[in-house]
């Protein structure tokens, strides 16, 4: 195993044949797109680039610990659309790879390090909230690819890493919308999304205290989508500020990766 076990935790009797398939894939892929030193070699001011076009962290957890992450799809109009439109394919492919190694190496360590309902089990799985507020169908359509990029890599490659995708604001064409998307995910994947509509802030609250949940959202948190992660008191206290570029958490320490040395 290289880094796969930031996502996954082997100790875990319950996987099945499948899961340990789906594992040795993922691991196999790592290999060959040489995942570690990507994420090491990194430029920084490109990384930090890159996120406007995916899902954000917030910086806060739902109840259970798990980091909330949003995606804003109205945000990536406009120039940002044309501007991903000049990311050549494989660049565009390597900079999803980053983010998701993020997510492994930094975020979910740091989250099972915090305090959390579920202790001592670690958190391997985040929260999403994919707002359509604003999103006009034929944005949808241009993005599409753009999508499905970034959900074909995570199910395949970062496997179980979603625990429950809410969909608000969802417009009148979102039927459509899902008989695009739902070919991306397997069968797991699709139970966990829930279409919660115009106006989710009860249903978010039984997830997420309104502490912790945007405004935009039916929360008290003053945080939106182009905004950095506003870290929670327990996070400021272990960490401080959060460093820009690709970092890990490791042996409860933020640190840069490091690119393995391998033998001549």
């Amino acid at each position: 195993m290289t880094n796969l076990h930031y996502c996954w935790y082997p100790g875990s009797s319950s996987l099945s044949n499948n899961a340990h398939k789906q594992f040795a894939d993922a691991e196999a892929w790592r290999t060959k797109y040489n995942v570690d030193e990507l994420y090491a070699l990194f430029p920084p001011d490109e990384f930090e680039s890159a996120k406007r076009f995916y899902p954000r962290w917030t910086g806060r957890r739902d109840r259970h610990g798990l980091p909330v992450y949003v995606y804003r799809l109205a945000s990536l109009q406009g120039p940002l659309q044309k501007e991903l439109g000049t990311i050549p394919p494989e660049r565009r492919y390597q900079r999803i790879v980053t983010l998701y190694e993020l997510m492994c190496r930094f975020v979910l360590p740091l989250c099972t390090a915090l305090p959390h309902a579920t202790e001592p089990t670690p958190i391997s799985s985040v929260t999403t909230i994919i707002d359509l507020e604003e999103v006009s169908f034929p944005s949808m359509w241009n993005l599409r690819q753009h999508l499905a990029e970034a959900s074909t890599l995570a199910t395949a490659n970062y496997p179980e890493t979603l625990n429950t995708i809410a969909v608000v604001n969802s417009p009148s064409f979102f039927p459509t919308i899902w008989g695009w998307i739902k070919g991306w995910f397997d069968e797991g994947t699709r139970r966990k999304v829930h279409v919660l509509g115009k106006d989710p802030g009860q249903t978010l609250h039984a997830l997420i205290d309104p502490a912790h949940l945007p405004k935009a959202y039916g929360g008290e948190l003053d945080w939106k989508f182009e905004d950095e992660p506003s870290l929670d008191d327990d996070a400021k206290k272990f960490i401080g500020n959060l460093s820009m570029g690709p970092v890990i958490f490791e042996n409860n320490t933020v640190a840069r990766p490091k690119v393995s040395t391998l033998p001549q």
